[in-house]
């Protein structure tokens, strides 16, 4: 891929946590060499307008595009310039010079007989019982290049989730991994530099994470918690992505996500991207979600730097996800207002992974 310099111009600027007005990104070396007012960055490469707004490329915390055999091309092209591949074969990082940049868990670590064994079969996870066998099996995952390592508690029978409308080689309950058992998860995972996800839907699932540590939630729970829980998941610092799209059809969704709002938990942007209510893009009602079920807590820009520069700082990468001094140069333009209508997101005019540009007006 060939990196050129770029002076990318825009009549708003979005750098990850603001939008500036009329403002320009210099980009050299497949990195962003300055963001400022567009008469002071004038004659820094080749001009590129966009008649809208400019962004950071999106982050995507939850999809599994190895294991659905996504096109790469096409999520990249609508503007999703990384994504966290959460359950799939393990490959080690890829991409971000002009491919989508990939980031994988590698099997999802369950009970045996676990969750997503039922539903998906063996090849999207690793059954593992008792806690050496946790702790062997996260050390494979970390020298195999994970990023993440992700593990399943469900139990099943949650009516509107996706992964209830599968047919299934086992019906639920099925069984989850112990507390012990976790707990080994979650120890090795750090001492290996790697954070902890856990696939989980209900009560059950969320008090085994929060006594077992675990760092982040990969849904809001589709079935009601109690208020309990959720404060324990605000105190302990959890992470929370949406998929709020994706599970918009469950009964408890909603109420959680205005509890977890309301508790100061602020999402993080993840749709389960590959199942086939989730565009191969940005996910514009996944944002308005985002926005709305937070009841006025969070504004326009916070919900777009929960894709972008709060995005890559929870992936320990910052400062991916902004467009500040030294990012690397993954960016989209979209035409008009970005801040007022998420729609227009899905459609970008211009890609830019790495410095290289994918697509332009």
């Amino acid at each position: 891929m060939t990196h050129g310099e770029y002076l990318v111009v825009a009549d708003r600027v979005f750098d990850g946590h603001r939008a500036h007005d009329r403002h320009a990104v210099a980009v050299a070396s497949g990195r962003v060499v300055a963001v400022g007012p567009e008469k002071d960055l004038r004659g820094a490469g080749r001009r590129i307008e966009i008649a809208g707004t400019v962004l950071p490329g999106f982050i995507d915390l939850h999809t599994h595009v190895r294991l659905d055999r996504t096109p790469l091309p096409t999520v990249l092209r609508h503007g999703l310039t990384t994504v966290r591949d959460t359950g799939g074969p393990l490959v080690p990082p890829s991409g971000g010079d002009g491919e989508l940049r990939v980031l994988g868990s590698g099997p999802i670590l369950t009970a045996p007989g676990g969750y997503p064994v039922p539903v998906f079969g063996a090849e999207a996870a690793r059954e593992v019982s008792g806690a050496d066998a946790a702790r062997a099996a996260v050390r494979h995952l970390a020298e195999g290049g994970a990023a993440l390592v992700k593990v399943g508690l469900e139990p099943g029978g949650s009516p509107g989730a996706p992964w209830s409308a599968h047919e299934t080689s086992a019906p639920p309950p099925w069984p989850m991994p112990s507390v012990e058992t976790v707990r080994a998860v979650v120890a090795e995972a750090h001492t290996c530099g790697l954070l902890v996800s856990a696939h989980l839907s209900g009560p059950a699932a969320a008090e085994l994470a929060l006594d077992a540590g675990v760092d982040e939630w990969a849904h809001v729970p589709c079935d009601a918690l109690p208020d309990e829980l959720i404060d324990r998941a605000a105190a302990a610092d959890v992470k929370v992505l949406g998929t709020l799209d994706t599970l918009s059809r469950t009964s408890g969704v909603w109420r959680n996500a205005s509890r977890l709002a309301e508790a100061g938990v602020r999402l993080l942007y993840g749709t389960d991207l590959a199942h086939p209510d989730v565009p191969w893009g940005i996910d514009a009602f996944e944002l308005q979600l985002m926005l709305h079920t937070a009841h006025g807590a969070v504004t326009p820009e916070e919900v777009l730097s929960a894709a972008t520069a709060r995005a890559g700082k929870h992936l320990g990468l910052a400062p991916l996800g902004t467009l500040a001094e030294g990012a690397p140069a993954d960016l989209i333009g979209v035409r008009g207002d970005a801040l007022a209508r998420f729609k227009l997101l899905e459609y970008p005019d211009l890609v830019m992974s790495g410095g290289v540009v994918v697509k332009e007006p």
